[in-house]
């Protein structure tokens, strides 16, 4: 079976467009792969980083989610749209009043999620065993490693407060940066 022309097309859009800017992905790669080792080194700091945007984040939206609640107070919803409002406005000082308090915070978020995450993906891996052959491992795997991070962070605390976000977010920026150099040395020879 072929594919549509249309499809062709946009492949050949894509491939070309990574062809001429294969630099610009390696240079980005190089950057994110800095910036990882830089949160890796000092955990402590990318974790109040990320602590304190989230906070500028929240305070924003709560903001303006303030001002539009107010210029339509007379559409339905006006007082759980307040509600959501102000708790980001709330939440989002105090996360950048108290970034070391909002860590703690997130961190516990953190370690549930990689529990959540660790049990469905072990529940994934076993229900379609038969199916995904020999890849099924993989899964099975991640489940585990997921179920073992929450367990190291969740042992260490509250001590991994300082370091768990920001030498997850490391390790994140390194993937991410890898893939980009990788990609960007594949477009460059195509």
């Amino acid at each position: 079976m072929t594919n549509p022309p249309n499809i062709d097309r946009l492949q050949r859009a894509v491939v070309s467009t990574l062809h001429r800017h294969w630099l610009l992905y390696f240079i980005e790669g190089l950057v994110l792969l800095l910036l990882g080792a830089v949160a890796i080194v000092v955990p402590e700091i990318a974790t109040l980083a990320v602590a304190i945007f989230l906070g500028w984040l929240l305070l924003i939206s709560g903001v303006f989610g303030l001002v539009s609640t107010f210029w339509m107070r007379a559409a339905p919803g006006f007082w759980w749209s307040l509600v959501s409002a102000v708790l980001g406005i709330v939440v989002g000082a105090l996360l950048i009043a108290r970034p070391l308090s909002g860590a703690v915070s997130l961190t516990l978020v953190m370690v549930v999620f990689f529990w959540i995450e660790g049990v469905a993906s072990i529940m994934f891996a076993l229900n379609h065993r038969r199916e995904l052959s020999g890849r099924w491992g993989w899964m099975l795997t991640s489940g585990i490693v997921d179920l073992i991070l929450g367990v190291i962070v969740v042992s260490g605390f509250p001590g991994s407060t300082a370091w768990a976000i920001g030498l997850i977010l490391g390790i994140n920026l390194i993937f991410g940066g890898a893939a980009l150099i990788s990609m960007a040395l594949a477009a460059r020879q195509t």
